[in-house]
């Protein structure tokens, strides 16, 4: 199971919490599968801090940017990225930032292939 949670910015993160908020989670789990707890063998807990120690996503969002208004649909990452395209012929955004956001696996990618083959089709390139 992945959950997901934003960085609280104030580096609260320790061990007890990252178990204290594991702990929640599977208390909650139990609730509509009784014995979910018990029978877990084994899990990791990263919080926000340590997915951006270990992979490099700025402030540990797995969204790769604020998924507010500004950056809804076809305006993720920007307005000005348009249809997975950028400024730079050639180039083409289709990672977690890209429409449909992060929470979407694979999905930017392979609606960013679509619109290279597109445009392979349309200008020869």
């Amino acid at each position: 199971a992945v959950v997901s949670t934003q960085s609280t910015g104030d580096g609260g993160w320790t061990e007890s919490k990252k178990s204290e908020f594991v702990n929640k989670v599977f208390s909650q789990v139990d609730e509509y599968a009784p014995g979910f707890s018990d029978s877990v063998v084994g899990y990791d807990a990263l919080a926000p801090p340590d997915l951006e120690r270990i992979f490099g996503l700025t402030g540990g969002n797995i969204y790769q940017g604020a998924m507010g208004l500004d950056q809804l649909f076809t305006q993720r990452p920007t307005y000005l990225t348009p249809a997975y395209t950028t400024p730079v012929s050639g180039l083409y955004v289709c990672g977690s930032s890209a429409h449909p956001g992060g929470g979407v696996l694979g999905a930017p990618g392979r609606n960013c292939s679509k619109v290279v083959l597109q445009n392979k089709k349309k200008h020869g390139f």
